[in-house]
């Protein structure tokens, strides 16, 4: 990504090389109609407003608006303890420059306000949520990657209202290891982490420091002090993998012991991030759905409005929860609505 930071990580010689690599023809590189089924509704509604008003007040920033999520109007205008948002901690600026993702970027980003935690969770508390996500930008310049501050806003949150699942969708953390242990250990519900992609377009899709081999060590780190944890992940389709790509990721992923995955639809947020090279129809996001359930993932979003915090996969997942405290065996049935 490009972002509006004063620091931008791909060099001409890496973006001449992506458009190689990843458009082999001029006639790729137009952008592709949206086709029908990803189109939505402008949000509305009190909920809806009731939560954005909130947020400004708070100086809380959410990767629902910074990411431009299709889904934003549905998750903040769920009624009471249905609604669901993603705060952004640590800032709104990255120090990667994934060539999908439209949050600014720069060297240097602002120190992390201290106060984040309490606020954060004094602020989550008293909105109608009944599971909230908390994820990042990467913060390479803090020496623990801002582990600490996950940690302390899991605690804060659990100490006022213990009964909200809580989510954590991290960074890699440059593979410390320590970093996720501490906030997997922090009293979280779900522990996710995406791989964004095939392991074929790693280094066309996501910043250099990133790899599909440290993404999956995350995971399996993740379950290393508990066992019990439920671990999740997302792929983005449309970037131009293939189906064996795609069915190998999956089978790394189970090997990893990963519970939870979400497959959905890359969309190009701006003219200068990576073009969709294909969108994929619904039947085509049902099948990978029967191929995850096959495979044996507690849960599988799949569709192409589908994203990694996705409102109507939280739901399967707190039943999940549900069923791994009181011992009793998993197993959901229906699908997703596309």
């Amino acid at each position: 990504m490009r972002g509006r930071g004063d620091w931008h990580p791909l060099s001409q010689k890496k973006l001449a090389l992506d458009k190689c690599s990843l458009s082999p023809s001029p006639v790729t590189l137009k952008r592709l109609r949206l086709p029908k089924w990803v189109k939505t509704e402008i949000p509305m509604g009190s909920e809806f407003h009731g939560l954005k008003t909130s947020l400004r007040q708070l100086n809380l920033h959410t990767v629902c608006e910074e990411a431009k999520c299709p889904n934003i109007g549905e998750c903040w205008g769920g009624e009471k303890d249905t609604a669901t948002a993603t705060i952004m901690l640590l800032g709104d600026t990255c120090t990667r420059g994934c060539r999908f993702c439209s949050v600014k970027t720069a060297r240097q980003p602002p120190p992390p306000d201290p106060e984040e935690p309490v606020h954060t969770a004094e602020a989550i508390s008293q909105w109608g949520l009944g599971y909230v996500v908390l994820t990042s930008v990467d913060r390479d310049d803090l020496p623990d990657g801002g582990s600490q501050h996950f940690a302390q806003t899991v605690k804060e949150i659990k100490r006022r209202k213990p009964d909200l699942l809580v989510e954590c969708l991290t960074p890699d953390f440059r593979g410390d290891m320590d970093a996720v242990d501490l906030v997997a250990e922090s009293g979280l519900d779900v522990y996710a982490h995406n791989v964004e992609t095939v392991a074929e377009l790693q280094r066309f899709v996501r910043d250099p420091r990133a790899s599909y081999e440290q993404s999956l060590a995350v995971l399996r780190r993740a379950k290393h002090g508990r066992p019990n944890i439920i671990t999740k992940t997302s792929i983005m389709l449309g970037l131009g993998e293939t189906d064996n790509q795609v069915q190998q990721v999956m089978e790394d992923l189970r090997k990893a012991d990963v519970d939870c995955l979400t497959l959905g639809q890359y969309m190009q947020p701006t003219k200068r991030h990576l073009k969709v090279k294909e969108y994929l129809h619904p039947d085509k996001f049902k099948h990978w759905k029967e191929v995850g359930d096959s495979l044996g993932f507690s849960y599988t979003a799949s569709g192409p409005l589908v994203r990694s915090s996705y409102k109507a996969g939280e739901f399967f997942i707190k039943n999940l929860l549900e069923k791994k405290h009181s011992g009793a065996k998993t197993s959901f049935e229906g699908q997703l609505a596309d």
